[in-house]
């Protein structure tokens, strides 16, 4: 175990240091900017989904997946933050409770 931790120290550390190393016209150009831009927003929702259907023996359909689908259109509709995580708790915790 002890090597996997070290393995993955050595990889952060090289990956800092690749940032040092890249000429600075890199990572001025436009589409670099716009993909460091979106690429966090890409891989919080991906991990929103995994975490919404998966289970133990694989993909799940519950409550969590009308949460997170209440939350989706709230935040469409451009409602306060607060709103949209109690109103999507509260949907997944009446679907559990009607549904069981």
């Amino acid at each position: 175990m002890w090597l996997v931790v070290l393995a993955g120290a050595i990889g952060c550390y090289l990956i800092k240091l690749l940032g040092y190393v890249i000429p600075q016209g890199w990572l001025s150009g436009e589409r670099f900017t716009k993909v460091n831009t979106l690429l966090p927003i890409a891989l919080l929702s991906s991990l929103v989904v995994v975490l919404t259907v998966s289970g133990d023996a694989g993909p799940v359909i519950d409550a969590r997946l009308a949460g997170v689908a209440v939350a989706a259109v709230l935040l469409m509709l451009r409602a306060p933050f607060l709103v949209v995580v109690i109103a999507a708790a509260a949907t997944a915790a009446l679907l559990r409770l009607v549904v069981g």
